[in-house]
């Protein structure tokens, strides 16, 4: 059954796309819910960050095949844009987010992974352009996202001579922030289970990570995300400074940092802090 699936853990809201049968393949209905669902938690102001993930034994293979190929015989571009409608508003959430990857990520899917601003693997994560072994031009940005990810080197090996990464590949590359070590332990026999448990400790990992941005005050996490994506494209340091010293100077006067500072004297009597 198509689902995307959304849990709350304290400040973190967790996003699985969940269709098994179709190894999380990206639907018109299921891009509809992600897109849905990140514009939900934004709005919600208990929410903090957010973790996207799939159901085991995939991430996301990709955009659907038969809305695809429907696409390709109308001519008309309206599916394909709204197959992509759920990277791009991942990609544009203004909360942190953090994909938890131990399965394949197979083209859009591997769109969906880049589009979080961090990337947590598993020892069964698969990153593979894939595109142009189907005989597809790349499609959902990936040509801009993978060389921002890894420069235009790496993202030429995978895009244009088909290198597929594991977790360790993708740390050592840039793509991923982490590998994830869920061991080898199979006491019960049941793979299904042991693939179960391993994917949980993947998320776990990720919602660990995020839980330190949903910790942090919301607006200041929010106006230092927009703020990293005004500063990325400049190429003077005295144009970030610039950049960042009105929410500095506003962050200064809230009432967050004026606790900090009473905690911190208090602590420690006598600093001059």
């Amino acid at each position: 059954m198509t689902a995307l699936l959304v849990e709350r853990r304290d400040g973190v809201a967790l996003l699985t796309v969940s269709d098994p049968a179709r190894r999380n393949a990206l639907t018109l209905g299921l891009s509809d819910d992600l897109a849905a669902a990140v514009a939900a938690c934004e709005r919600d102001e208990s929410i903090g960050a957010l973790v996207v993930t799939g159901a085991p034994p995939a991430f996301c293979a990709g955009g659907d095949l038969g809305t695809l190929a429907a696409a390709g015989k109308s001519g008309d571009d309206h599916d394909l844009r709204r197959i992509y409608e759920g990277i791009l508003a991942v990609a544009r959430c203004s909360l942190p987010t953090v994909a938890a990857v131990n399965g394949p990520a197979v083209g859009a899917g591997l769109n969906l992974a880049l589009a979080c601003d961090v990337r947590i693997a598993g020892p069964a994560a698969r990153f593979d352009a894939r595109f142009l072994t189907l005989g597809i031009h790349p499609g959902g940005g990936m040509t801009w996202l993978l060389q921002r990810a890894v420069g235009p080197q790496a993202a030429a090996a995978m895009m244009l001579f088909n290198e597929m990464w594991d977790g360790t590949e993708a740390v050592r590359t840039g793509l991923a922030h982490r590998l994830v070590d869920t061991g080898k332990d199979d006491t019960d026999g049941d793979g299904t289970a042991r693939d179960e448990r391993a994917h949980e400790l993947v998320v776990t990992a990720a919602v660990e990570l995020a839980a330190r941005a949903a910790e942090a005050p919301r607006d200041l996490v929010l106006d230092t995300k927009r703020t990293m994506r005004d500063t990325a494209g400049m190429t003077q340091h005295a144009a970030a400074v610039e950049r960042e010293i009105g929410p500095q100077l506003a962050s200064l006067g809230s009432p967050a940092f004026a606790e900090i500072i009473a905690a911190t004297r208090a602590k420690r009597p006598g600093t001059g802090l």
